[in-house]
């Protein structure tokens, strides 16, 4: 399997989410299994049904989550000199040529895309765009509203 981007941050947003699964809510579950057990007959008793499905839920989010950090190429942008190139993990502000809108982007690996936190995935049409150009260029986007067009004020690794 190919290894797939990540930032430091949102590695260290899956451990942490791992290391909760692991200590807290696993435990948690396991003892409210024990105590529908404690209540006698299994098949009727939903508290039992419900416990049972939540471990289910819990160990496939830890394999899964073991699989994407397994799989990942964590990449700490602020150690890389790119020349002032927009690359994975960069910082972008970019200027709406149409409507002269000043946005900031943060491009990020596919896991970690939150639009409303300006983080968008580098697989999206704007990232995709952006990747390899530097300040002062125009990036022109083919998305799903038409094509727009971005000038690119800064690239900061942070």
């Amino acid at each position: 399997m190919s290894k797939v981007p990540m930032t430091v941050v949102g590695a260290e947003k899956l451990r942490q989410e791992l290391e909760e699964l692991k200590t807290v809510k696993r435990p948690r579950v396991i003892e409210a299994i024990a105590e529908a057990r404690a209540h006698g007959d299994l098949k009727e008793n939903a508290e039992y049904h419900a416990a049972r499905e939540q471990q289910s839920f819990i160990e496939g989010r830890i394999a899964e989550i073991n699989s994407k950090l397994a799989n990942a190429e964590i990449i700490d942008v602020s150690k890389i000199n790119a020349n002032g190139k927009v690359i994975f993990g960069a910082t972008v502000d970019l200027v709406n040529e149409e409507t002269g809108d000043e946005v900031s982007y943060q491009i990020v690996g596919d896991d970690e895309a939150d639009v409303k936190a300006k983080r968008i995935s580098i697989s999206s049409p704007i990232a995709r765009a952006l990747i390899g150009r530097e300040e002062g260029d125009i990036a022109t986007v083919n998305a799903p509203g038409g094509v727009q067009e971005y000038e690119i004020v800064a690239v900061r690794y942070i």
